[in-house]
């Protein structure tokens, strides 16, 4: 039998289930496929420095990520990402900037994505359509793409049909945006380079086998949160979907954990090797491999998300039927007071992410019952950690948390706005946690 890293190389989808994962391994060989377009990035981004002073990304989960993991580690304060559909939220980022002196760079895999193609019209219709002023990374034959060529956008740069969205931050979604923040991607690539090839080495020399078997024979003994370090560059955030959508599913799964303490029998440390910005090249590849070793311990397909449609299709079923019903529900003590050994609760906040610190008493009541706490932000989680709650272990105790998201904000050529957007998210993923089982609460920010 040849080793897991000769089989992963040899792109052999029976070493998770055998339902076709062979064709999502591009993220294999990203540096190659990215390379050739170097010259390309630089010249793009050198001709936007020199019209616009701020770049604006819209985009969710794999497409936001990454690219909010690169701006807060090379500490880039004219880039910004908006993965938030509160209209406080965006009307905040809106007085931030001059419109005229921003590029919009509109990143969405499928080209399909509700919130990222939301902020696309409202933006479009604020700057009064000048395709100069966005550009677009979306796979190729995408609505995006050709909604981007109809417009006129500056650029339009194609992912690759066979690199998942989690897995896609070293290629065009995470590297695009890597230029434009002024990144040098011939030093960054590098070290990405060197980790790939670390990769493919045997047991006693490949760290993300290593860490990949660690965290699966982890799982195996009961340790399944996995308390990634906390850093500032904020990885955890990116870990966090990596895991939790590759790995929850059939009622296994690794809880991400992102800067809770890794002591405790049901936990484990994930350690973030980041000495220099540019070892986040590094770190981003060595957590992809990891991640498809683990899925190969917990015998899962690491590269789908089968139960990430549901708060989709619940949400769009709330927006078709009006204002949705956010009034509270069940009672934080009664809820906390199931915790029990091996569980973990998860705060989601359809909220303004500026009031986030509000949360911060919640956590600290919620990690007396001796659980993981975590927390996200909807509705980022939702393609983040969203796979995990629904298709994992029911081991977890959900508090959604509800504000008041103010005047509404509408959406060009929709019938509904932004508040009620994120509100019926809100409500489609509470109906869809009902639906399996899940125990979940609902609470007002205000009541807290």
């Amino acid at each position: 039998m040849n080793s897991i890293p000769e089989r992963i190389w040899g792109y052999d989808a029976s070493l998770w289930t055998d339902s076709g994962e062979d064709r999502w391994l591009g993220w294999l060989d990203v540096v190659k496929r990215v390379r050739p377009h170097v010259g390309e990035l630089k010249a793009f981004a050198e001709s936007a420095s020199e019209q616009f002073h701020d770049c604006v990304l819209l985009g969710m989960g794999g497409s936001s990520l990454a690219p909010e993991v690169l701006r807060r580690t090379f500490k880039v304060e004219s880039f910004h990402v908006l993965d938030t559909t509160h209209p406080e939220a965006i009307r905040r980022l809106e007085r931030s900037v001059d419109l005229e002196q921003t590029l919009f760079l509109v990143s969405s895999k499928s080209g399909s994505t509700i919130e990222t193609r939301s902020h696309l019209e409202y933006f479009w219709q604020q700057t009064d359509g000048r395709g100069a002023q966005f550009a677009a990374i979306t796979d190729p034959g995408s609505e995006l793409e050709q909604l981007a060529n109809e417009r006129g956008f500056r650029a339009t740069f194609a992912g690759e049909p066979e690199i998942g969205g989690r897995y896609s931050a070293l290629s065009m979604f995470g590297i695009v945006p890597a230029a434009l923040m002024g990144v040098d991607l011939e030093r960054f690539l590098q070290v990405a380079a060197e980790m790939t090839l670390a990769c493919q080495a045997e047991e006693d020399a490949n760290p993300g086998l290593e860490l990949g078997l660690r965290l699966g024979e982890g799982w195996r003994e009961g340790r399944d949160k996995v308390c990634v370090e906390a850093t500032p560059t904020g990885f955890g955030l990116w870990a966090e979907q990596l895991l939790a959508e590759s790995t929850g599913k059939q009622g296994k799964g690794l809880v991400p954990a992102p800067g809770e303490p890794p002591g405790g029998p049901d936990r484990q440390r994930g350690e973030v090797e980041i000495a220099d910005p540019f070892d986040l090249a590094g770190e981003f590849y060595r957590w992809e491999f990891a991640t498809a070793v683990a899925g190969h311990v917990l015998g899962i397909n690491p590269f789908d998300q089968p139960d990430v449609q549901a708060a989709k299709d619940k949400t769009s079923e709330v927006l078709a039927g009006g204002e949705p019903d956010l009034s509270p529900r069940g009672s934080l003590d009664e809820l906390l007071g199931q915790a029990g050994e091996g569980d973990y609760i998860c705060v989601q906040a359809f909220m303004d992410p500026a009031r986030e610190q509000e949360l911060e008493p919640l956590a600290a009541r919620a990690r007396e019952t001796g659980c993981v706490v975590t927390s996200g932000l909807g509705p980022r989680y939702l393609h983040s950690t969203g796979q995990l709650h629904k298709g994992g272990p029911n081991t977890g105790l959900f508090i959604q948390v509800v504000d008041e998201t103010g005047t509404e904000l509408p959406i060009p050529g929709r019938e509904f706005g932004f508040g009620r957007l994120i509100r019926s998210q809100a409500a489609g993923d509470f109906a869809a946690l009902e639906e399996r089982g899940r125990r979940a609460i609902r609470i007002r920010l205000e009541d807290l």
